[in-house]
């Protein structure tokens, strides 16, 4: 019985200062969507993927156990060394780009895909044509500066990167949601703090519930009689 109480005075709480959380959550819900379709720039990302090629035993001309194990552990050193000074400062000549070796490194994953010969090279830049250029320049200075490195196995470009339409972030849906719930949240505690710092006596039940007294008589509100 207790429960059921309490639970309706939460509700009661809440019914009493509703406006507050709906004046907090459309705030939050503006103030997301402001930022989302208006603030931030759309970013764009592609993929290049390369295969590490692999010499194939002379008598069987079959690739072995050992030769791919060697293989898949060199896509992991290339990987490496494409995010390497050595591939990206002349990527960043050969297309005239603003940013720095440290910049262009952020928008750069390079990732080995499991259990495969194969490196998957990824791109993120506001400019679709330019994440694009990015990743398609990358393959064509590795591919000179791994046999000057090493002698190691050639690598031969899959699939060349292509202009994305479709933006990867901001979500703008999704931000405008998940601002709505913390603007419900946010308003639902404000309301009850305030609720917990207000400490006066406004009903007949007040009185009985904090002071533990009988109330004995009313004395009725003089305009709630006229």
């Amino acid at each position: 019985m207790e429960e059921t109480i309490d639970l309706k005075e939460y509700f009661t709480i809440i019914k009493k200062r509703f406006w507050i959380i709906a004046l907090i959550t459309i705030i939050s819900v503006l103030v997301s969507a402001g930022v989302s379709f208006f603030v931030l720039k759309p970013v764009y990302e592609t993929t290049t993927t390369l295969i590490v090629d692999t010499d194939k035993d002379k008598e069987t001309k079959m690739i072995t156990g050992d030769q791919f194990s060697v293989t898949q552990k060199l896509a992991v050193t290339y990987g490496e060394i494409i995010k390497s000074r050595t591939v990206l400062e002349p990527v960043i000549e050969k297309l005239d780009l603003e940013e720095t070796y440290e910049e262009l490194t952020e928008k750069i994953v390079v990732s080995p895909v499991k259990d495969t010969q194969i490196i998957s090279i990824s791109v993120q830049d506001t400019d679709p044509k330019m994440a694009m250029d990015i990743a398609n320049q990358i393959p064509k200075v590795f591919s000179k500066e791994v046999k000057r490195i090493t002698s190691a196995n050639t690598v031969e470009v899959i699939d060349e990167a292509i202009n994305q339409e479709e933006p990867i972030k901001p979500n703008k849906l999704m931000n405008v949601a998940i601002a709505g719930v913390l603007g419900a949240m946010i308003g639902l505690f404000v309301v009850f703090l305030k609720e917990y710092l207000d400490n006066k006596i406004k009903t007949p039940q007040d009185i009985e519930k904090h002071l533990g007294l009988s109330v004995l008589g009313v004395i009725p509100n003089e305009q709630s009689i006229r």
